[in-house]
């Protein structure tokens, strides 16, 4: 089992390496979605715990 999860790793690092050398545009853009998407969750969570507050 832990040989599967060394391999399953190591392509998941080969595949972002080779998208970030063939297509550093939209490996910009997609990590710019996901730090928006990461910020709306944690806006999402103090809004939410400033309603209970009240």
């Amino acid at each position: 089992m832990a040989q599967a999860k060394k391999i399953a790793l190591y392509m998941v690092i080969v595949f972002v390496l080779y998208t970030i050398i063939t297509s550093p545009q939209r490996a910009a853009e997609m990590v710019q979605i996901g730090f928006e998407g990461i910020s709306s969750a944690a806006q999402g969570v103090g809004e939410f715990m400033t309603q209970l507050i009240k």
